[in-house]
């Protein structure tokens, strides 16, 4: 029998040096954008818009996914080009139209997810 752990191995220690490296090479726009799109997919599946429907509905963590989504895309905007933050944009207001939707007493025009860093959100 070995002295060593399954966790002391090379195979499942991860390689700091070499991640490091491969984060340097990414530019900023597409980090801003992969996070846009995670949190974007994490609010779909939080208002029950996946296959799975209402099995991981939870209102209040896709009021807080879409909450932080705006605030990157107001942040990022004038960092990333139109051409890739229109069709995020696009996903934010969409996202934020499902919330008001999905929602059984809908927030004020302006008070939804988000809306204080893009406006009052309408259909």
């Amino acid at each position: 029998m070995s002295d060593t752990s399954p966790s002391d191995s090379p195979e499942t220690t991860p390689d700091f040096d070499e991640m490091t490296r491969d984060i340097a090479e990414v530019p900023a726009v597409e980090v801003i954008v992969t996070v846009a799109v995670n949190l974007m997919s994490a609010a779909a599946v939080k208002l029950g818009l996946t296959e799975e429907g209402d099995k991981y509905k939870d209102l209040d963590e896709a009021r807080k996914l879409i909450g932080a989504l705006a605030g990157l895309l107001d942040a990022s905007t004038t960092e990333i080009s139109s051409f890739h933050a229109a069709p995020l944009k696009d996903g934010l207001k969409s996202l934020q139209l499902a919330f008001r939707e999905a929602s059984l007493v809908p927030d004020e025009p302006g008070q939804g997810p988000g809306e204080k860093y893009t406006g009052p959100v309408y259909g």
